[in-house]
Order: C-alpha cells, then sequence, then structure tokens
C-alpha cells in the first residue's frame, strides 16, 4: 500500500502547540503513516511584513517536533530559491518517493477559502487530498463556494478548540511577556537565547 503522508505547510513564525495539535489530530483521524512539516521559505503571501528567517523558523520546527516519532521536518521551501508555492511542493513530494505515496495537505480554513490566490490551484486536486483542521462549533461558511474540484478531494478535520496564534506570541515576546505553555520549552528557550521578536519584527541574519 502507497504511504500515506500529510504536508504541512505553514510560516511557523513561531511553530506552537495549537499547530502540533491540529497535526496530531488529522494523522490520527486519516490514519497517516506520518507528518511533514514544511517551514517556508520565502512566503508569498506575507510580502507586507517581515518574516523571522527561514533557518530560525526552520530551527524551532526541529525543536518542536523532536522525540515524535510520526513528526519529520523538510527543508524543502527553504531550500528553494524562490518564492514558496504549495504545488512546487507537492509536484516534488512526488517526485522524490517511489513508490509515490498518497499526499494529504494539511491547511488552515483561513487559508483553503482563498485558495484560488494559490498558483496553479486547479492541480490541487490531482496531487493531493486537502485537509482543513475546525474547531467544534465553528463555521464553515464560504467552503460550498469553492470550485467542485476543490470541494471533492476535501476533507474537514474537527480538533479540539485551542486558540493560539503565532502573532500573539511575537507580540508577547516583544512586550516581555511569557510565552510559557504556549510553545513547546525548547522553542520557548530558542526565541529567548536568540532573542526573536523581542524588538521588531526585522528578521535576524
Amino acid at each position: 500500500m502507497a504511504e500515506k503522508i500529510g504536508i504541512m505547510g505553514g510560516t511557523f513564525d513561531p511553530i506552537h502547540y495549537g499547530h502540533l495539535l491540529a497535526a496530531e489530530e488529522c494523522r490520527r483521524q486519516l490514519a497517516l503513516d506520518r507528518i511533514v512539516f514544511v517551514p517556508t521559505g520565502t512566503p508569498p503571501h506575507k510580502r507586507n511584513r517581515a518574516v523571522t528567517s527561514p533557518e530560525d523558523r526552520y530551527a524551532m520546527t526541529l525543536l518542536a517536533t523532536a522525540g515524535v516519532r510520526e513528526f519529520f521536518v523538510s527543508r524543502t521551501e527553504i531550500d528553494r530559491d524562490r518564492p514558496s508555492h504549495t504545488v512546487d511542493t507537492l509536484e516534488e513530494f512526488l517526485k522524490q518517493s517511489a513508490p509515490q505515496p498518497e499526499l494529504f495537505f494539511i491547511t488552515g480554513l483561513d487559508a483553503l477559502l482563498s485558495i484560488a490566490t494559490w498558483k496553479d490551484y486547479m492541480q490541487l486536486p490531482s496531487l493531493c487530498t486537502l485537509v482543513t483542521a475546525t474547531r467544534p462549533g465553528y463555521s464553515v461558511a464560504g467552503v460550498d463556494a469553492l470550485p467542485i474540484d476543490i470541494r471533492r478531494v476535501l476533507k474537514l478535520i474537527e480538533i479540539p478548540q485551542f486558540a493560539i496564534s503565532s502573532t500573539e506570541i511575537r507580540s508577547r515576546a516583544r512586550e516581555g511577556r511569557s510565552i510559557r505553555f504556549l510553545v513547546p520549552h525548547l522553542v520557548e528557550s530558542y526565541i529567548e537565547n536568540c532573542g526573536l521578536y523581542r524588538d521588531s519584527e526585522v528578521p535576524r541574519i
């Protein structure tokens, strides 16, 4: 049988327990063999703000997933010398694996609803199953307006409510407030030791 792989892309600036919980729920509910976290290199949708350096975000993702045997981290987009696009990443994963795995691309509902802005988004149904995590009782209004080919490969996975955002974590760190229990301890230590988010949103060199 083909391996079932969840691909979880994101800026992970920083990665937090909400990301990990969503990944684990998708892995369990869809019986995935593993989850691969793919930190973005140059995110085309976040050009309106500075993003922490790819190496720092990659390091934090490694630290957050350390010791979880079903979780892996890929440098695919970080090592790419151009803006990161989901369709390119999925094609690379398929080319690199033999036999070809069954891919499940995990993304948030907000990102899914803006899928028409993604590069070559109508190619996605031929490459993967789309998975989006929703909260119990959370409205999924707007999904019905997506193209039928997108809806055909879409799975909605309900996860426990976990109100954490990377934006809030960056804000708390910048203001010197605690981020304990919002991110894994190793990630908290990395942010503190490297001085990430402390004074500005300017990436480290």
